[in-house]
């Protein structure tokens, strides 16, 4: 059809809109103010996976795979982030997240480490214990 030619006039009048509703619930997944975190490490092995964190501030929570751990720290992180995002969900605050996954510290691959929780001065600090360095 030439953009000079009308459409038929009955779809001119069968116009809808559709409401969409936003994606699931997420905190942020940067900030650049000190984190609580806890250790993920390995069910079979007991080797560090990785780390849960979450900054109140800025509303921000995620999973920082541990470098050397490699495809299995990867692979543990999807479940971290579900768990993160219906905490999210609920409306809780992220350190409050952080707590309940001590409650249940069960993930796929990998548990939370009991007494583990602490702090980092930063996101980027606890990338570099992350990485290795």
């Amino acid at each position: 059809m030439n953009s000079h030619q009308r459409s038929h006039p009955r779809f001119d009048e069968d116009v809808h809109f559709n409401l969409v509703t936003p994606g699931p619930s997420r905190y942020r997944t940067r900030t650049d103010k000190p984190v609580r975190y806890l250790t993920v490490v390995d069910k079979e092995g007991g080797a560090v996976l990785g780390y849960v964190w979450a900054n109140d501030e800025d509303a921000a929570a995620a999973w920082v795979p541990r470098a050397a751990a490699g495809g299995r720290a990867l692979a543990e992180g999807g479940h971290w982030h579900v768990r993160l995002q219906e905490a999210k969900g609920r409306g809780i605050p992220p350190s409050q997240a952080l707590v309940e996954i001590l409650s249940n510290p069960e993930g796929n691959r990998g548990r939370a480490l009991p007494g583990s929780l602490t702090d980092a001065p930063t996101l980027a600090a606890l990338k570099e214990l992350a990485a290795g360095r």
